[in-house]
């Protein structure tokens, strides 16, 4: 048996937060996904920024999963794909004027 799962009455197995590392991935945890849901949500809604916020959820994810990491890395080329298009074609488009 782990040192986070106790036996209680009854014969059940709990499970207890034994130190403060464990409570803050916990609560890491619980924001990141919170914040994806939230931003699932406002890809539909015009009233949130649904790209933001799921970017913001990979970023907490990714501090302790290896997918959310990877999602925040190629959301974040993705990023600066279209800024570098953008600005490369502004500039190209100045030259000709």
């Amino acid at each position: 048996m782990k040192d986070t799962e106790k036996e209680s009455p009854g014969n059940k197995k709990v499970f207890r937060i034994t130190n403060l590392k464990q409570a803050k991935r916990i609560i890491k945890i619980v924001i990141g996904f919170t914040l994806l849901l939230i931003g699932i949500v406002g890809l539909a809604l015009p009233v949130l920024q649904g790209t933001i916020t799921i970017f913001l959820s990979f970023a907490i994810l990714g501090s302790e999963f290896v997918w959310a990491r990877k999602l925040y890395k190629r959301f974040g080329d993705g990023a600066n794909n279209i800024k570098n298009s953008i600005f490369n074609n502004s500039k190209k488009n100045a030259d000709k004027y």
